[in-house]
């Protein structure tokens, strides 16, 4: 048996010491600590989240992820969110997280919310302002503006870095070949080439 996880820190905190030229690296592991007498109250208060992403998807959805990278406090305490804003009608595809649990609160709104365990049995509810739901590190999971009016959500991870696998951009927005694809839904090419066009990334 083998398990994972964050690793535990090693101490209060750690605020990556960007005066080494690091900027925002890949992996804060990597990077020193700021002195901890050098840390101030602003590395521990972020305000990314007052209002929305700028723009939205074609899937009517607009995601403001914070990590790290973008909120050093957060570095080596194992945990990141998210702040995602749902148009009426609009989706959060199916996808799942490999290194995290996920809680999401609908801060206004309606939404149709759930995850699919591995025996493919689906827990779905629609959630209102004020619920909260968890979803299962690992398993695909979902969610849809079923209200009159735009949703918004916060979601809390358990890792830093969750990492994030959308179900419908890794099977046809990559080099999985089309034969494949075909014999595993029972497409036809046009209807393969159909869903490539709308999920292979731009440029």
């Amino acid at each position: 048996m083998a398990m994972a996880s964050d690793p535990d820190p090693l101490q209060d905190f750690c605020i990556p010491n960007t005066k080494w030229g690091y900027g925002r690296a890949a992996r804060l592991d990597t990077v020193p600590c700021k002195n901890s007498s050098e840390a101030t109250t602003d590395d521990f208060v972020f305000s990314g989240l007052k209002k929305p992403a700028e723009e939205f998807s074609n899937m009517g959805i607009a995601a403001v992820s914070v990590t790290p990278q973008m909120f050093p406090g957060l570095n080596t305490l194992g945990m990141s969110f998210v702040r995602a804003d749902i148009q009426v009608g609009g989706i959060n595809a199916p996808h799942f997280h490999p290194r995290a649990t996920e809680i999401t609160y609908v801060l206004q709104g309606k939404v149709y919310s759930g995850f699919v365990d591995s025996t493919n049995r689906v827990f779905a509810t629609v959630l209102e302002q004020g619920e909260v739901m968890v979803f299962p590190r690992g398993l695909v999971h979902f969610q849809m503006n079923v209200g009159e009016s735009p949703a918004t959500v916060f979601g809390c991870f358990n890792s830093q870095n969750p990492g994030v696998q959308k179900i419908p951009s890794a099977l046809f927005g990559s080099e999985i070949k089309d034969e494949l694809l075909e014999k595993a839904f029972g497409m036809t090419p046009k209807q393969i080439d159909k869903m490539r066009r709308k999920f292979v990334p731009k440029g």
